[in-house]
């Protein structure tokens, strides 16, 4: 493994704010405040054992503000991009004998205030995105219209996330919630089913005990608005086993100092954590799955794992000055980057074949990271669609663990059905707990607390549409505030 910043002018020395791989071409985007969206061509540094290089290739010139999230659809053929002031664009991939040129498609009009977050949805139809308007909104891409507004949060939302089998959306606010959105189809008169998302879990504290009382008190899970980033990106394994969540706080003792944390979330019990990733000194913003899935080593290792899966599956947390690389068969990170940027991090993507991780900077530069040739593995087809092989978390006991209860609390009309899968997971969850120093990472089992959840059914929304370069902005958009420089 070999990376490091590229020192050259990404964006005119301008924060850069976002960035994606190409799913086919393994191009790299990146976008930031100086409001243009860049194309660049990565370059394997391993014959001259050097770091990673870039080649500039174009640019998309379009947005009037920073753009602060770009995410090219899973079929390579759109890329959206989210700015200040609400502005939502589609681009449109326009292939030539020549070259490849991206234009624009459509102008999605509707939110009031910044676009901080979007995701796309499994097949290229739809669009989620998250505002500082503390909205979010599912997008028909084809009709360039609003399909639903989810405006339960009451701060901004800074990171969503779109299930890839296609039956969850989940979205991160300031708010310290994070909600999970179950697709229950309405019918229509023709008898054609349309997707409608209702709020299934709103995930917000966790109930610890006071020492050997018998009263417990309610600890928040998630950072308050003081987090100092604009965005909070959470991800879905690609095989939709997990949802990692970032931006997480958490107390090993109701008197204890908090500790910066990652939740991984378990497809079967979306309602509380499975596993708590603390220990980075600084919050974290970012967390991103790899799209490949590795065979499994085999090693002495894979008995501490964190789930019993048929593969390997390899993600990247990123905090505001360093990313921490693990795998779902080791329990500790398989590499630690830091001391790479002045500024805080902003965002980070896997190329297609896994053979670069990239990660973007307030401080105006990008780091590249080029892995060796079965440096993580060799990779396998991960079956997408079909529920998760054998997916359940394993139950080792290292160290006391006590068994996560939740409270659901189910809409005053009726209940929802998919509370019923929570009933499934009343076994004892391990919970790791990590502490790093500056060369050293130090595992620690923590005893598990009670972890209370909301389950609610949102009230029924008919979609709002909106017209397709028509934006609507009663409100000047916020002022975007520079966060403090951070020594590495």
């Amino acid at each position: 493994m070999k990376g490091g910043t590229i020192q050259i002018s990404w964006h005119d020395g301008k924060p850069v704010l976002t960035l994606d791989f190409h799913p086919i071409s393994g191009l790299l985007a990146t976008a930031g405040a100086d409001y243009d969206i860049k194309l660049w061509l990565v370059n394997s540094g391993q014959a001259e054992k050097k770091i990673p290089s870039v080649s500039y290739q174009s640019s998309l010139t379009y947005h009037g503000c920073a753009v602060n999230t770009i995410r090219f659809s899973p079929s390579g053929e759109l890329l959206a991009s989210g700015a200040d002031g609400g502005e939502l664009i589609i681009w449109k991939l326009h292939p030539s004998e020549t070259n490849q040129s991206w234009k624009v498609h459509k102008s999605l009009s509707f939110h009031r205030k910044d676009v901080l977050d979007l995701q796309w949805s499994p097949d290229d139809a739809y669009l989620i995105s998250g505002s500082v308007d503390n909205s979010c909104i599912i997008w028909d891409v084809n009709k360039g219209s609003v399909h639903q507004i989810l405006d339960a949060h009451c701060h901004y939302v800074q990171g969503v996330a779109w299930d890839p089998l296609a039956k969850y959306v989940a979205s991160l606010s300031s708010d310290r919630t994070c909600r999970i959105y179950v697709n229950k189809p309405q019918t229509k008169s023709k008898g054609v089913e349309k997707m409608n998302y209702v709020c299934q879990h709103v995930i917000m504290k966790a109930d610890q005990q006071r020492g050997d009382e018998s009263k417990t008190i309610k600890t928040h899970l998630f950072h308050d608005e003081t987090l100092p980033s604009f965005f909070r990106r959470l991800s879905w394994s690609p095989d939709g086993s997990f949802l990692l969540i970032p931006a997480g706080s958490f107390k090993v003792l109701p008197t204890s100092e908090a500790v910066n944390a990652t939740y991984v979330f378990s497809r079967k019990d979306l309602s509380r954590p499975a596993l708590q990733l603390p220990g980075a000194s600084k919050p974290v913003v970012v967390v991103r799955f790899c799209s490949v899935a590795f065979k499994l080593r085999g090693s002495n290792s894979a008995e501490e794992g964190f789930f019993k899966l048929p593969y390997r599956l390899v993600f990247a947390i990123a905090t505001l000055n360093s990313v921490y690389i693990y795998d779902t068969e080791c329990v500790a990170p398989v590499a630690v980057l830091a001391g790479l940027h002045y500024a805080a991090i902003t965002d980070i993507t896997w190329s297609p074949n896994a053979s670069y991780l990239a990660l973007s900077s307030q401080d105006g530069y990008c780091t590249v990271v080029e892995f060796e040739d079965n440096e993580l593995g060799e990779s396998i087809p991960i079956s997408v669609g079909k529920k998760p092989v054998d997916s359940e978390e394993k139950q080792h006991h290292i160290g006391k663990t006590d068994e996560l209860m939740t409270e659901t609390r189910p809409a005053e009309s009726n209940k929802l059905a998919e509370a019923e899968q929570n009933e499934e997971s009343k076994q004892p969850l391990p919970s790791l707990v990590t502490t790093d120093g500056k060369d050293k990472e130090h595992h620690v089992m923590q005893k598990t607390d009670e972890v209370m959840t909301e389950t609610r059914q949102e009230e029924e929304k008919q979609p709002m549409q909106s017209k397709v370069n028509t934006p609507v902005s009663n409100k000047p958009a916020r002022k975007r505030i520079t966060p403090m420089a951070i020594d590495p």
